[in-house]
């Protein structure tokens, strides 16, 4: 429309049963546009939901493993990270140092290596197996394939 006093754009506005609404207020002359406000707000509302709803929340299910532990014992954890993998979430590998075990890392470093390979397969390392205080540490992510 141009530019338009303020008062003049308002009686336009008023005689439709729409809004003023200011986009920019800062310009000069201010930009105004004649609209209904409410029903803005509802379809940006709509648009947050929408956006929210095509969002994947990526969970991380921990592991603890030991540096002691069973072969077969490996195994059922090893599944178990299996089934986090296909579901899409991160695993995250504790394995717990007590004691003494503290003194042997390398016996630790075997284990968590051992388990690094049997999930090769099907995951990819994000962060690399480290020792933080008395616990090795690595986080795995699914593979995209």
């Amino acid at each position: 429309m141009g530019v338009v006093p303020v008062k003049e754009a308002q009686k336009l506005a008023n005689s439709k049963n729409l809004d003023l609404v200011k986009i920019a207020p800062q310009a000069k002359p201010p930009v105004c546009k004649i609209m209904d406000y409410g029903k803005h707000k509802y379809e940006l509302a709509k648009k947050e939901k929408e956006a929210k709803k095509n969002q994947k929340v990526v969970t991380v299910k921990e592991v603890r493993l030991s540096p002691n532990i069973e072969k077969h014992d490996l195994q059922v954890k090893v599944n178990q990270a299996t089934k986090f993998l296909k579901s899409g979430d991160k695993v995250k590998v504790t394995l717990r140092f007590r004691g003494r075990e503290l003194s042997n890392i390398s016996i630790g470093k075997k284990v968590i290596d051992e388990f690094k390979d049997m999930v090769a397969e099907i995951s990819q390392i994000e962060k690399e197996a480290k020792l933080e205080g008395k616990q090795m540490i690595m986080v795995l992510t699914p593979k995209n394939s």
